[in-house]
């Protein structure tokens, strides 16, 4: 296999990571043929590229020329010991880039530059909060006027992701056992990534389920949270709560886990926060049809094992009618576990959500 077809991602990936970068790098050349490399914020509108300036700059030189804009993701730093106890060489970066070539022109049409500047608005500030961007409103034509507003139209767009598609299939178990062990921020996240580029990869024997055709999944994007609020809705303990406060929750937990089907359903999932002293474990659920599998033993054995739940002193949660399944994980209740040597007072204070 050539190495170009060994790290190449999708065109649809490559443009999806490009949305949600923050900023690209932008380089091209100035009239002398010197180079002239940018950050910049940036809003694709089709296919366009499109950003802001000033109309006056070293970048405005760069106008008719040939261009590229690049970003990228880090997905984990992979130490050598994870596949060689001696050996430096292993060593490496686990990453996802995508890259844009074109040619850098400037927008003069107001519209144009209204439409660039509405995504680009949209992107730094999607929760809104102005009025909105329309070349014919008093409010932007002067401003549009005296922005220079220049794009890059897309000739070819290309990604890359290296994460560990050149190791062998064991190589990469170890990997993956290496970043769950870790445990830094983003490492299951990672785990996951290097199974989806590595189909061929074996699963390692802490993502495996007691149920055939489905795994546990060491970690939920932002796709599975949504998933997951759906799967939650109507539970006791989330009366009156919205989905999206759900799904939003499971995006800002520290720790999300689940289980999915070969088809890529997902049946079961839980989440805890953890600021490394104490954890708390909430949401854990199993679709109707999967309960009585032995499924919920194992998501919430993952769940503990999690590194940010694993070395918390204390790991809690509440439960209506679970209290004799947890016990199987050594929780007690409140009364049964040893005093701090003062008689704690457990307080709470409610608000709207969204308050």
């Amino acid at each position: 296999m050539r190495k170009a077809d060994l790290y190449g991602m999708r065109d649809d990936a490559a443009r999806a990571l490009l949305d949600a970068a923050d900023h690209v790098h932008l380089a091209t050349t100035d009239e002398a043929g010197g180079p002239i490399l940018r950050t910049m914020n940036h809003a694709r509108v089709g296919d366009v590229l499109g950003f802001h300036a000033a109309p006056v700059g070293e970048k405005m030189s760069g106008l008719g020329r040939p261009a590229v804009a690049s970003t990228e993701r880090v997905l984990a730093l992979i130490p050598s010991y994870f596949v060689d106890p001696v050996r430096a060489c292993p060593a490496t970066t686990y990453y996802e880039s995508a890259m844009v070539h074109g040619t850098l022109v400037a927008l003069e049409e107001p519209e144009q530059k209204a439409a660039v500047m509405a995504a680009l608005m949209a992107k730094l500030q999607p929760e809104g909060g102005h009025a909105p961007l329309d070349a014919a409103s008093p409010v932007y034509a002067k401003a549009l006027g005296g922005l220079a507003v220049f794009a890059l139209r897309v000739e070819r767009i290309a990604g890359k992701a290296k994460v560990g598609q050149n190791r062998t299939p064991a190589d990469r178990v170890r990997v993956a056992l290496g970043l769950w062990r870790r445990g830094a921020p983003g490492d299951a996240a990672a785990i996951e990534a290097l199974l989806r580029y590595n189909p061929d990869t074996p699963l390692p024997d802490v993502l495996r389920s007691p149920v055939p055709g489905v795994r546990l999944v060491a970690h939920l994007d932002a796709a599975d949270a949504a998933r997951a609020a759906s799967l939650l809705e109507g539970e006791y303990w989330l009366t009156d709560v919205p989905r999206e406060v759900t799904a939003r929750a499971f995006e800002r937990s520290a720790v999300t886990v689940g289980a999915k089907t070969e088809a890529g359903e997902l049946v079961a999932v839980a989440r805890a926060t953890s600021d490394g002293k104490t954890a708390w474990i909430y949401d854990v659920m199993v679709a109707p049809s999967r309960r009585g599998s032995g499924l919920g033993r194992a998501l919430v054995a993952l769940l503990c094992d999690h590194p940010a739940v694993r070395g918390a002193a204390a790991v809690r949660l509440s439960t209506r009618d679970a209290e004799n399944f947890y016990r199987e994980f050594g929780f007690r209740t409140l009364a049964e576990s040893p005093r701090p040597g003062f008689t704690p007072v457990e307080m709470i204070v409610r608000r709207p959500l969204g308050a």
